[in-house]
């Protein structure tokens, strides 16, 4: 059903400043969102989260907050923002090295094992795309922060897909750039003003169709029709102890994103019960879902949840809200046909 086909530029279908701003705004809050909801259940089986919490309708936290996903596509939107199409892996590796590895962390330390093996290769002098060469550049790391990039290229999956893989050079390799990918074609092509097949088929035209992100994808968006056990079921990999595989988070989010036909609220809440690395799972499916609707598809009350990160991970990122992102991403009308 689904096949990897080339994707030209989609023309946007309200090709308005004001919706493609609310298409931007509503993906970086709705990964926000996903962010802060999921991620209490990170890492937890489905059993466990009934048990502790019954199901998930909201936050469980009377002091929600977004995690290292949140923090790093922040940094990842403002390295776009700043060099947009002309980004090269020089440029990113030396924001790494300025807002990161030359400074001092925050209680995180640098987040997930994929981003502490690049921090430890890039302080020993390793560059990209050497830096990205650690037991975990496959993870999920760059699926978290990839939605800038689909933001930035509305419309353009290819093009998002481009850049996503020269940010991604510097902290990850093979399925790991692919999973980002497909996360940054899928939001792209979700604030063109598609529908979720359209997002789930851009997904698929960047990234190699035998590879394990695709067939994990393919079989997440086949077994959506019959709800989320069937979607964990057929992408979850069984006793392995991580839960941040790039294959099986973005099988996840856009298995839950077509589950719910897009729908904001349930496709996040979808994305949280179902566990495993459920922040990111949660980001990516708020993330499309956010920028097929926009933010007014949010609940009002998660969305006056989210203030300027922390900078629990990221101190250099601390008092950024993504909404300023948001603003700084969205494309020129003209610019993004």
């Amino acid at each position: 059903m689904w096949e990897r086909r080339a994707m030209e530029p989609m023309k946007l279908i309200a090709c308005n400043p004001q919706v493609l701003l609310e298409r931007a705004r509503g993906a970086l809050l709705g990964l926000a969102v996903g962010d802060a909801l999921g991620a209490p259940a990170e890492n937890m089986k489905p059993s466990q989260i009934r048990a502790k919490w019954g199901r998930i309708e909201g936050f469980v936290s009377d002091d929600p907050a977004g995690t290292d996903d949140t923090e790093y596509a922040i940094f990842s939107g403002l390295l776009l923002a700043r060099h947009g199409s002309a980004l090269t892996v020089s440029h990113v590796e030396r924001a790494w090295h300025h807002w990161i590895a030359d400074l001092d962390e925050g209680p995180f330390r640098g987040a997930g094992f994929s981003e502490r093996g690049t921090l430890e290769n890039l302080r020993r002098g390793l560059a990209a795309p050497i830096s990205a060469q650690h037991r975990h550049a496959w993870s999920d790391g760059l699926a978290m922060r990839a939605a800038p990039f689909g933001v930035f290229a509305a419309g353009r999956p290819a093009e998002a897909a481009r850049l996503v893989a020269i940010d991604g050079s510097v902290s990850h390799d093979g399925e790991g750039i692919y999973g980002g990918q497909a996360v940054a074609a899928g939001v792209a092509a979700a604030m063109a003003g598609g529908s979720p097949a359209s997002a789930i088929s851009a997904a698929l035209s960047v990234i190699p169709s035998d590879s394990w992100t695709a067939r994990s994808l393919r079989r997440a968006v086949t077994a959506a029709p019959r709800g989320e056990r069937a979607v964990r079921s057929a992408v979850v990999i069984g006793g392995y102890p991580w839960t941040d595989l790039a294959p099986e988070a973005v099988g996840l989010a856009f298995g839950a994103f077509a589950a719910c036909r897009g729908d904001f609220p349930s496709s996040v809440l979808t994305a949280v019960n179902m566990g495993r690395d459920a922040d990111t799972t949660a980001a990516v499916a708020g993330a499309l879902a956010g920028a097929l609707s926009g933010a007014a598809a949010i609940p009002a009350a998660w969305a006056s949840a989210i203030g300027p990160v922390r900078g629990s991970c990221l101190p250099s990122m601390r008092g950024y809200h993504v909404l300023d992102i948001a603003d700084l991403l969205t494309p020129e009308c003209e610019a993004a046909r």
